[in-house]
């Protein structure tokens, strides 16, 4: 990864780390620059929705982002290298950080989708498609496609919205090479993320993946890696297409804060209201039920 700027973006309060330089505060992670070049990523507590970072925070949220993204960065060891040189962290943040290599990043979210749902459920009701991709007439909300999809997106700054783009528009932005190499990682590693998931009772109805380029042109997968902040996951067993799907990630919060009980008006420039305890307590719990279930590792 490579720092944005040198100044820290609004995201969140980062707290200062002896020896590295705060180069950018995002919604969830903060990135400090070491001495020695390289990058130190802290995953943060903060949890964000609909462009918003909420409050009060989701306890030990960082930790278990940063040990399911290790444990799927070496699950895709042979597909892709990462951007993770150490794991050796100042002691603040030990088990929430990594030292990573500086990239420059691909200014595209990586999307693969094997489900419909979410914003492409919406594309696919109003054009049919998604993306560009067309897709057959008749599949709902949970719907399982005939084969997994690239469905990029523009990265947006904080407080503005993820913008779904075409496979023309990625070729604009990076030229038809890296776009097709893109495509290809985005499609095996949702792939290969997907079937291994499934072992473990799991759908990954879809993912975000971040890549960055070493100055030699090699793409490393870089950020973090399907967790519950940047995946669909739904229990195997439940999962019934034409409904909501019972999910382990943070779609409680987006359905709370979409909620008559929250009062929130999404359309409205009003922050949304602080999170009840039992939606903080519930969300730390599907975390943790992701992650074990994933790993096969028990979360302290």
């Amino acid at each position: 990864m490579a720092p944005p700027d040198d100044r820290a973006s609004p995201g969140g309060v980062a707290a200062p780390i002896e020896g590295a330089r705060l180069v950018h505060s995002g919604k969830v992670r903060d990135l400090y620059e070491r001495p020695d070049g390289r990058l130190l990523m802290v995953a943060s507590d903060r949890i964000s929705a609909y462009d918003f970072v909420l409050v009060p925070e989701i306890p030990d949220k960082g930790v278990l982002l940063t040990r399911m993204s290790l444990w799927w960065f070496d699950q895709f060891s042979r597909l892709a290298p990462n951007h993770v040189v150490s794991t050796d962290v100042p002691a603040a943040v030990v088990g929430r950080a990594v030292v990573c290599e500086q990239l420059d990043m691909v200014p595209v979210e990586c999307v693969a989708r094997g489900y419909l749902s979410g914003s492409a459920l919406l594309d696919y009701r109003a054009h049919g498609a998604v993306c560009g991709v067309e897709l057959p007439a008749g599949l709902g909300d949970g719907s399982r496609l005939e084969e997994p999809i690239f469905t990029p997106a523009t990265k947006a700054a904080l407080g503005e919205h993820d913008e779904n783009v075409s496979y023309e528009a990625v070729v604009e932005t990076v030229g038809d090479d890296v776009a097709a190499e893109l495509r290809t990682l985005t499609l095996t590693i949702y792939g290969r993320a997907e079937a291994l998931a499934r072992e473990r009772g799991i759908i990954v109805a879809d993912t975000k993946l971040e890549f960055g380029t070493r100055p030699d042109g090699t793409i490393v997968l870089a950020d973090e890696v399907l967790t519950p902040d940047s995946s669909r996951f739904w229990p195997v067993e439940t999962w019934r297409p034409g409904r909501v799907q019972p999910s382990y990630d943070k779609q409680l919060v987006r359905d709370w804060l979409t909620s008559p009980e929250s009062g929130w008006d999404r359309r409205s420039d009003q922050p949304p209201p602080p999170l009840p305890d039992e939606i903080v307590t519930q969300t730390r719990a599907t975390y943790v039920t992701a992650y074990e279930h994933l790993t096969g590792e028990r979360f302290r």
